[in-house]
């Protein structure tokens, strides 16, 4: 796993050689413990693997959340922009949520956005520090 892929904002890097599914299914693992109940919001861009990415989020999460017996479910928007997510976020009440996208990166990039509830950022790096407690 390239770690400089974790960054102060978000996760981002070149799909699928740096951000795949292998890396997707990490992140969604660490959100089930970054998150303690309630409701997730998954969402994606039109980049090239960003639903599989998004699936694998999903499946993660929902694993993970049942492993460790805590009430998270997800809830799948589908294809949105970012600033729709952030919007989700905050209407449904949700206790966090992830996006992926890469934003304004090249076509051959990709990546996830995790947020808490109200939309507030997760950096990457706590995402990153998360994970390598996992291991």
């Amino acid at each position: 796993m390239n770690t400089s892929i974790f960054k102060a904002y978000d996760i981002r890097g070149i799909y699928p050689t740096e951000v795949n599914e292998e890396i997707a299914a990490l992140i969604g693992r660490a959100c089930a413990h970054m998150f303690d109940k309630g409701e997730i919001i998954l969402a994606h861009d039109i980049r090239h693997g960003s639903t599989e990415l998004m699936n694998i989020l999903e499946q993660s999460i929902s694993s993970e959340a049942q492993k460790l017996g805590k009430a998270i479910s997800t809830r799948i928007i589908g294809l949105s922009t970012t600033p729709m997510f952030y919007f989700l976020v905050n209407n449904y009440k949700a206790s966090g949520g992830c996006m992926v996208t890469a934003s304004h990166n090249p076509k051959e990039y990709n990546g996830i956005k995790v947020v808490h509830q109200g939309a507030v950022m997760v950096p990457g790096t706590e995402v990153l520090q998360t994970i390598k407690k996992l291991s």
